[in-house]
């Protein structure tokens, strides 16, 4: 791995995501009563869990709101969720603020050119398989899986190898789970 890519990466400390087309393959499915449903990643979830379970904060920042994407994020214990806000500038601004971070301390997982402008200031941007070609081309690092389908988790597991973190990141995981299943 070039060895600027691995100093970036060493530096983050907090993970913001874009919802629709990273957590979700994108897809939205609407009832005829105006039921809404979106299918979330289960795997995903366990990323989650790895980045929390290592003080590695998360923060979620969506375009369009959902109903389906607060309950996520709640059962997920995300307390940063912004949800149907086309301007990500604003939220990521008052996330930097609220967690007194810089730019380079900060990585951001996106898939389509409304993540470009926060994109474009992190420390470590990040596109799922699926991302349009511009997201891609800024990207430091591109999933091999599409959004959706574990694309979060491996970008997870990227930054925490990069940082030599994740087998840390299992133990701890893995004494909650077995403390817990007691």
């Amino acid at each position: 791995m070039d060895k600027s890519i691995k100093e970036k990466v060493s530096r983050i400390k907090f993970v913001i995501s874009d919802v629709d087309g990273v957590l979700t393959d994108g897809a939205i499915y609407k009832g005829d009563n105006g039921n809404e449903f979106k299918k979330f990643n289960v795997t995903d979830g366990s990323g989650v869990a790895i980045a929390r379970a290592i003080n590695l904060k998360i923060a979620l920042i969506s375009g369009r709101y959902s109903k389906s994407t607060e309950i996520r994020a709640k059962e997920l214990r995300i307390e940063d969720v912004y949800n149907g806000t086309l301007d990500k500038n604003e939220p990521y601004l008052n996330l930097k603020q609220k967690y007194n971070l810089q730019d380079d301390q900060i990585a951001y997982i996106g898939d389509d050119i409304i993540d470009l402008p926060v994109m474009c200031q992190v420390g470590v941007p990040i596109a799922v398989n699926n991302a349009v070609g511009l997201v891609k081309d800024i990207a430091l690092y591109v999933t091999n899986k599409d959004g959706g389908k574990g694309a979060f988790r491996e970008a997870i597991d990227w930054i925490l190898t990069t940082q030599g973190r994740y087998d840390e990141a299992l133990q701890i995981v893995k004494e909650k789970i077995f403390v817990n299943s007691k």
